[in-house]
């Protein structure tokens, strides 16, 4: 009895959080020059003294850090002794999330509204389900309500499937996934975007889109953690299970930071070899096991079933902030980007797809493997997902910004970082028409982007 209220205990404590404020907490910005300014800027979240709000420290590569007031003059004389320079980005985070949850001032860009939906903030996990209630009792010719699975608080997750051409059997199926990381607010506003176009915009080529593939749409596949960034913690990444809950004093961080997994480290995809962590107070933990999450799980089990059920062409994962399209594979460098049998294809539908998002506002976004545009990563879902079916076109894509105000973007930002994601996903759309993989007969086509690329995998043919 002794040991079970211990244990009880231990569950209470971790589960139980008081709502975390960031008033005053700033975020600065850190290029690290050396191996030693690396150690130094890991070192500021091991002592307590900030939290990273990047996955990896590299040198050359800039690193945001979140500092709470009281630690800021500790943070500067840590920076001084290590001869390293910082950046402020955010004075205040708690007032930009503040501003998150208010409507900004309607103007043409952000005066948006479709069934209860707007676009001018970013919406709760209940007002997302409502919506897609909605949609399925206003379209019941057109959408379902579907529930994936359930995660590990039991809450459902919950998508809908557009399907304007439901006799049809030789279907085109395409999958979004968004919001596997919590605090990727932007995720869910951009999924809940593009499925207002495929049900309302009269634009010939978003109508082709729309109508002719079936659209599975989960907007929000970590609830859990979803919930979470708005009742406790605005930056929690990983979903709320308490299975491994433990202290975190020696990473400095509250013990709360142990609960929870990183499900876009927890796939069977190279599960573990990079870029993920072993230590449950890490945002990169991938748990104890591949797939051990019930959120994993329902992804895995979902794709595989629409995988059977037609010709699965599209998968893309939505997350911020970098402003890339990520080719699979995530822990491929060189030559070994082969290892994707139609890498050429993915990386020249990715590069005509950024072009065009950049025309309307100028946004500039990479492209290429995880190893090009990132870092290295494994256990990823969208990774999974290409080797688990050879799906054609599967891509990662990190939306605005940046980094000026990262997973706190602004929702003034929210409209115009739709619209062009928009216009990519249409002319991604045009090209893998244009490469035949609608039909099955795929062109070896060599834009100058891939002509080197393509030149090679002849010479291996």
């Amino acid at each position: 009895m002794k040991t079970y209220l211990v244990f009880l205990l231990t569950i209470i404590l971790g589960t139980s959080a008081i709502k975390q404020t960031f008033e005053g907490y700033k975020v600065y910005k850190i290029i690290p020059r050396t191996q030693d300014e690396v150690n130094v800027v890991k070192d500021l979240q091991t002592k307590g003294i900030g939290q990273l709000w990047d996955d990896q420290v590299n040198i050359n590569y800039e690193v945001r850090i979140m500092v709470p007031p009281h630690k800021d003059d500790e943070f500067k004389n840590e920076l001084v002794r290590g001869y390293i320079g910082a950046e402020e980005l955010i004075s205040d985070m708690q007032r930009l999330i503040g501003d998150q949850l208010q409507p900004v001032k309607r103007n043409s860009r952000n005066s948006e509204a479709f069934l209860g939906m707007t676009w001018d903030k970013y919406h709760t996990l209940d007002e997302i389900y409502k919506w897609l209630d909605d949609l399925a009792a206003t379209y019941p010719n057109i959408v379902k309500t579907v529930v994936m699975g359930r995660s590990f608080e039991n809450r459902e997750i919950k998508g809908i499937i557009i399907n304007y051409k439901p006799d049809k059997t030789d279907k085109v199926i395409g999958m979004l996934e968004g919001t596997l990381h919590a605090r990727e607010w932007i995720s869910p506003a951009t999924v809940s975007w593009i499925v207002k176009e495929f049900l309302t915009s009269n634009d010939p080529a978003v109508r082709s889109i729309a109508e002719d593939i079936e659209w599975h749409v989960f907007p929000v596949v970590n609830p859990d953690g979803y919930v979470y960034t708005f009742t406790d913690n605005r930056m929690w990444r990983k979903n709320r299970g308490t299975r491994n809950f433990t202290s975190c004093a020696a990473s400095g961080l509250l013990d709360d930071a142990s609960n929870g997994v990183d499900l876009n480290r927890n796939f069977d995809f190279v599960w573990m070899s990079m870029g993920a962590s072993s230590n449950p107070c890490l945002n990169t933990f991938a748990g104890l096991a591949p797939a051990s999450e019930p959120e994993t799980v329902a992804i895995v089990n979902y794709v595989k079933n629409i995988n059977s059920q037609g010709k699965f062409i599209y998968y893309y994962s939505f997350h911020s902030y970098t402003q890339l399209i990520v080719v699979p594979y995530s822990n491929v460098t060189g030559m070994d980007v082969l290892k994707a049998d139609n890498y050429g294809d993915m990386f020249e539908i990715a590069a005509r797809g950024a072009a065009k998002l950049r025309q309307r506002f100028g946004t500039i976004y990479r492209y290429g493997t995880a190893h090009d545009t990132l870092y290295v990563m494994s256990g990823t879902s969208f990774d999974w997902v290409k080797q688990e079916t050879n799906i054609p076109v599967s891509y990662l894509i990190e939306l605005r910004d940046l980094g000026e105000y990262g997973f706190l973007l602004p929702p003034e930002q929210i409209i115009p970082n739709n619209l062009e994601i928009m216009d990519a996903l249409v002319e991604m759309d045009r090209v893998t028409r244009q490469m035949g993989y609608y039909s099955g007969t795929v062109p070896v086509i060599c834009t100058l982007s891939v002509v080197t690329l393509c030149a090679l995998v002849s010479l291996l043919m």
